[in-house]
């Protein structure tokens, strides 16, 4: 549904469901961590029961992605995929409707010296981030350690992208609608650090095929288009939840070196390296929901 198509004002019956929604969060990003990791587990295992689309499109990623896994082991992972993204939602609400200071004692930093060097050229950093189910609350407790813009695709529903951007505006320095280019370059070159996550498909036409898993992934040019129009060192960040649930680590990596290259192909194969690297950490936290290989090379059949 379009923007377009929504009624101008709020309180239309429209949004009710969204308001209700937009009030849930705000309850749930305040009760007691066991409390709220209960309602995520409990939202992550009825999506994964009632979902079935979703649950056929994370069962085809994994399986093409970890093959060396027997379909028992594939069926796990894809139910632990769903409670990891369920844990994601009430983090999601935590990272949106709290301060992030309150969850300073959750969180370590590895390797903040790369983003220091980085920042320490003066042209600008280009962060590379993933869309792992903790990527919201990622993003609000790595602005304890440094600033940083977030590039974002906007919400169609009104509302809600009203309540989405002011959460995020009032965590990041700007939040930058993913079609603005042009603002993107721009904060770069004013010596900004923007995160942007290039791990999604987008298209043939702003993307070329560079391997993923061994599947050829339609990999966004953009990551290596920023660089080469801002001089901007690009830094690879991981964002994990720990196997306690209840504490994170950022791990910031030394920044690409001789980055871009100038072929497009071997760029977007770096930045996928660093990708499946990340994501075979804790490969259940990544957002295999999506059709991560919904475009394929001429010829070839499609995976959903």
């Amino acid at each position: 549904m379009s923007k377009k198509s929504y009624p101008r004002s709020f309180a239309h019956p429209r949004y009710w469901l969204t308001w209700l929604a937009i009030g849930s969060m705000y309850v749930v990003a305040w009760l007691p961590w066991s409390l709220k990791l209960g309602i995520g587990k409990a939202l992550g295992l009825l999506a994964w029961r009632f979902v079935k689309r979703r649950r056929q499109i994370t069962a085809t990623n994994i399986a093409l992605c970890f093959p060396e896994k027997n379909a028992a082991q594939q069926r796990q992972l894809v139910k632990e995929t769903f409670i990891a993204n369920g844990i994601g939602l009430v983090e999601t609400a935590t990272g949106w409707c709290r301060h992030p200071e309150s969850l300073r004692h959750r969180v370590a930093y590895n390797g903040q010296e790369h983003l220091i060097r980085a920042k320490a050229q003066g042209k600008g950093v280009l962060v590379v981030g993933i869309h792992f189910s903790t990527l919201d609350l990622g993003g609000a407790l790595q602005t304890l350690f440094t600033p940083a813009d977030v590039v974002y695709r906007p919400h169609n529903n009104p509302l809600f992208e009203r309540f989405m951007t002011r959460a995020r505006s009032r965590l990041f320095g700007q939040a930058i609608d993913r079609h603005d280019l042009r603002g993107v370059i721009r904060r770069i070159k004013a010596g900004h650090t923007v995160w942007y996550s290039p791990d999604q498909d987008f298209g043939r036409d702003v993307s070329v095929f560079a391997p993923l898993f061994g599947q050829q992934a339609a990999t966004i040019r953009l990551t290596g288009k920023i660089a080469r129009m801002t001089g901007a060192p690009v830094v690879p960040i991981m964002f994990h939840r720990n196997p306690d649930n209840r504490s994170y680590t950022i791990e910031c990596l030394p920044a690409f070196d001789n980055f871009p290259s100038g072929d497009d192909v071997a760029d977007a194969t770096r930045v996928n390296e660093f990708i499946e690297r990340a994501i075979r950490k804790h490969p259940e936290q990544y957002l295999w929901l999506h059709r991560r290989f919904k475009t394929r090379p001429e010829g070839e059949m499609g995976f959903y």
